[in-house]
């Protein structure tokens, strides 16, 4: 027999948030916008040591957007 599924709906999600105070709904948008923030942050972090090790193993060119331009209409 398969388990229930405790996936949560957007809409229940919803529903739960606006049964709260208003004080706690304000919290926790709060939490939700800081911790989107930290996981954005995080993504910015790891895309930028991807770089630095992709210019370390010379897989990276410097160079700005003319030069790189006109390299590919060669």
């Amino acid at each position: 027999m398969p388990k229930p599924s405790t996936a949560v709906t957007f809409q229940d999600a919803l529903e739960a948030v606006e049964k709260l105070p208003d004080e706690q709904q304000h919290d926790l948008v709060e939490i939700v916008r800081r911790r989107q923030s930290e996981r954005r942050r995080g993504q910015l972090a790891a895309s930028i040591q991807q770089a630095r090790e992709e210019l370390a193993r010379g897989e990276v060119r410097r160079g700005s957007v003319d030069e790189l331009i006109a390299e590919l209409e060669d």
